[in-house]
């Protein structure tokens, strides 16, 4: 799940992420991405994605920019709970993607390409969840 406000971010999230996927051995052709409107509304569509009962991990990125009001804490919250009750709630892995920053400056000191894309290490983070849970599961790997 992408969130599509602050896109000059999320993007580059997702490059981190399809590239870290791609080490992983998977085809693009095998990554469903599904474009949200913002960081508010992707553990419902996560959720929805696990729900299908064919999707081994969901990896939720977006991007919040602190602001003057508090709305940015409601939003950051409201996501994070809904990220773990949506991975709670159908068993199925969801890496935390959406950075909470105090500026745009920090989002894409955060973005960048290679190993230091929060994108890339939500990624990573659903594939070692996969594999943990495979083992924990007795499916073992």
């Amino acid at each position: 799940m992408v969130a599509r406000f602050n896109d000059f971010v999320t993007e580059r999230l997702l490059s981190g992420a399809r590239a870290a996927l791609a080490d992983a051995g998977l085809s693009p052709d095998s990554v469903d991405v599904h474009h949200v409107p913002g960081a508010f509304e992707v553990p419902l569509a996560a959720e929805a994605a696990a729900a299908r009962g064919d999707v081994a991990g969901v990896v939720c990125l977006g991007c919040l920019i602190k602001g003057a009001t508090p709305h940015f804490e409601y939003i950051a919250s409201a996501c994070a709970h809904g990220i773990m009750a949506a991975q709670s709630k159908t068993g199925v892995p969801m890496a935390f993607g959406v950075l909470t920053t105090n500026s745009a400056e920090e989002a894409l000191e955060r973005a960048v390409p290679g190993p230091g894309n929060k994108g890339r290490e939500a990624a990573e983070a659903v594939l070692a969840m996969i594999d943990v849970l495979a083992r924990v599961r007795g499916a073992g790997r």
